[in-house]
């Protein structure tokens, strides 16, 4: 553990019907590395995953998105699953906690079907990153870059395509929280 992590929060944003593994296995690693991690929901005190298309296991609720204030945390997850996914992309709410944390250049990760938040939220244009093969049209129709790979890093975000992929989700996930922030564009100074 570095004091580095030991020192952060995290956010993990989701409604019902995430991909369990999604959720799960980022949230281990981040823990076993220090880091404290919240699940922030749109409802309480529980949320349940999706073991694919079984039904998963409940999580409890650590603060509700209408109370996290993005500021209060070093990073932001966004697991998949189709569902979860769908009823984010539509949350004003959740559009908003994105926007804050990538426009303060705080590492955020996105797996599976999670983008459609990103693609809502106005973020994808002129980004590189991967999903859940299905979205590559979504992006791309939004002016990002999709590529099919296990993990990509662009900027301060973290994206990979399934829960087979998560091994490197998290260690790439990880790297990013133990970089400096990267800074907004709007925020760089321009040579004259």
């Amino acid at each position: 553990m570095t004091k580095q992590l030991q020192d952060m929060k995290v956010a993990i944003v989701v409604d019902d019907l995430f991909e369990q593994a999604e959720l799960e296995e980022p949230k281990k690693a981040l823990e076993a590395a220090g880091v404290t991690v919240h699940i922030v929901a749109t409802k309480g005190p529980t949320v349940t995953g999706m073991k694919h298309h079984d039904p998963g296991d409940s999580f409890p609720v650590s603060i509700s998105l209408d109370q996290a204030r993005p500021e209060d945390y070093d990073g932001l997850v966004l697991p998949g699953g189709v569902v979860n996914a769908d009823t984010l992309r539509t949350n004003p709410l959740a559009q908003a906690f994105a926007k804050a944390i990538d426009q303060a250049g705080k590492p955020l990760a996105v797996v599976c079907h999670g983008p459609w938040l990103l693609v809502s939220a106005d973020l994808v244009s002129g980004r590189t990153l991967t999903s859940w093969p299905s979205l590559q049209d979504d992006l791309r129709n939004a002016g990002a870059t999709w590529v099919d790979q296990e993990v990509v890093t662009d900027g301060n975000w973290t994206s990979s395509r399934k829960p087979a992929d998560l091994p490197a989700f998290n260690r790439a996930f990880l790297a990013a929280l133990q970089r400096d922030p990267v800074k907004p564009l709007e925020a760089m100074p321009i040579a004259v």
